[in-house]
């Protein structure tokens, strides 16, 4: 047993994950460093420290920072989290067209490998942006990561294809749920990943299950979709500290056992291990781990 803050249950995951496992997808934040003056989020301090006892909790070696909407585009504090975690992490930033070639360069080296737009709760650049933006990072090797409602990704589909940089489709492309293979935006969304440039995050099962807690089954039934359809492309994240449910908008999840459900929906070791370790390799440039 151990304490861990913003997360529901007290016991380890009964999965025990291999060297390299990655939590691809959590927040970090800092008092240290202010809010953007517009930020509707605005989240208790859930710093390094207390990141770092959820991964010894969870028994996972590496993690991606993603820049939360809280601090628009001012990314002090995931660049402080990426110097605090070292190699063991990667970031996703927030730009906007205001965001200078120095800035970018110091992001890279610092770690981020991608910036995020935020279309479900909006912080930074615009989506009118995304096309210049992603223009700028392309020739770091940077992707795009987008947060929106399935129903808008499928509309911005032939813009999102045109990319010059991969994509990172963010929480299993947030279909309403049940049914989210029946809905109109599966197809459009399936061609994105099926055209080999597109990846999606497993993660947020809770955010819009109507099956809830513990097992999240219409979220289960998602992400087994998502991995039979491009095992290669599908990643893992926390949501760490989970700042929808802190603010009362859902119930606290249990990370564990959103560890423990993402290695009952997997359909094998090698495939569970793909999501975890391989996966984030190849996306963030994170050290190839031996079998061995």
């Amino acid at each position: 047993m151990t304490t861990v803050p913003f997360t529901a249950g007290e016991a380890r995951p009964v999965y025990r994950a291999p060297p390299g496992a990655t939590d691809c997808h959590h927040h970090i934040y800092d008092d240290r460093f202010a809010p953007d003056a517009r930020a509707a989020l605005r989240p208790a301090a859930a710093t390094v420290a207390m990141y770092r006892r959820l991964r010894e909790h969870l028994g996972l070696s590496r993690s991606v920072v993603v820049q939360p909407s809280t601090y628009g585009t001012d990314n002090a504090c995931l660049m402080d989290a990426l110097r605090q975690l070292g190699d063991a992490a990667r970031g996703v930033a927030v730009i906007d067209e205001a965001t200078d070639d120095v800035a970018l360069r110091a992001m890279d080296e610092a770690g981020v490998r991608g910036i995020r737009f935020n279309l479900a709760r909006p912080a930074g650049a615009a989506a009118d942006a995304l096309d210049v933006l992603a223009r700028r990072v392309a020739p770091l090797g940077w992707h795009v990561q987008l947060h929106a409602p399935a129903s808008r990704i499928a509309a911005m589909a032939a813009q999102l294809e045109s990319l010059p940089v991969p994509l990172v489709i963010d929480h299993l492309g947030r279909f309403a749920q049940p049914g989210a293979m029946e809905d109109a935006a599966w197809p459009v969304l399936r061609r994105l990943v099926d055209g080999g440039r597109a990846w999606v995050k497993l993660s947020g099962a809770y955010h819009d299950s109507a099956d809830g807690a513990p097992d999240y089954a219409d979220s289960g039934a998602l992400t087994r979709a998502w991995l039979a359809a491009a095992p290669e492309r599908v990643v893992w994240g926390t949501d760490w500290p989970h700042p929808a449910a802190t603010a009362g908008e859902k119930p606290l999840p249990d990370d564990a056992r959103l560890l423990d459900l993402l290695a009952a929906w997997a359909p094998s070791a090698e495939a569970l291990r793909r999501v975890l370790v391989d996966n984030p390799v190849t996306l963030y440039g994170f050290a190839p781990i031996s079998q061995s």
